[in-house]
């Protein structure tokens, strides 16, 4: 390779880095600091630090892992309005997403993960667990745990979830990492997070 060639290569990478947008970088979390999540009014408190993934799920939501996100995810979807969806459109015409309901019951929210998990992120078998009543950010809410495998995977993946709809809007938290080990590893500093959650 010559030198022209090795800088011409060089400065195309320096561009691209330049031209990939602020919000990709990754952001950590310290322990005892209380801020907002999803650009919303929902705040939480952890105990412990976590890295703020800067790629987002959906425009009401953020990601947040301790292992990586392939190895745990906690998931906060913030004040999502009535008409409006947990992710980003895949393919609106053929495939839409559903939608939140201000007068959706807390019942329904493990049907609205469910449902939007099988068009946006390619779930080939999910199913919901137990569902019972909780209190979340301060709100008469739902807890529900459920599992499921992705297309072209054989990992068997555990989450759990803690949602309400507090003055229309849902504010949902979910916390999923592979069944074997990780789900259990990082479950307790999740649930302390979920329950430092206030709106």
């Amino acid at each position: 390779m010559t030198l022209r060639h090795f800088l011409s290569i060089a400065l195309a990478a320096a561009a691209l880095a330049l031209a990939a947008p602020a919000y990709a970088a990754n952001t950590l979390i310290p322990a005892g600091q209380r801020v907002a999540v999803a650009g919303s009014a929902l705040t939480v408190q952890p105990d412990a630090e976590w890295n703020r993934l800067g790629a987002r799920p959906g425009r009401y939501a953020e990601r947040w892992t301790r292992d990586g996100d392939q190895l745990d995810a906690l998931t906060f979807y913030g004040g999502i309005a009535d008409g409006k969806t947990l992710f980003r459109e895949v393919n609106r015409k053929e495939r839409p997403l559903p939608r939140v309901a201000a007068t959706m019951l807390v019942t329904d929210i493990p049907i609205l993960l469910e449902n939007s998990y099988r068009v946006a992120r390619g779930i080939a078998a999910m199913t919901i667990e137990r569902v019972e009543p909780a209190r979340f950010a301060g709100s008469d809410g739902v807890h529900f745990t459920y599992s499921y495998i992705r297309f072209n995977e054989s990992l068997h993946r555990r989450g759990e979830a803690f949602g309400a709809i507090i003055r229309g809007r849902l504010y949902l938290i979910t916390y999923e990492a592979p069944a074997l080990y990780y789900y259990e590893r990082s479950a307790p500093a999740a649930r302390r997070v979920v329950d430092s959650a206030r709106v």
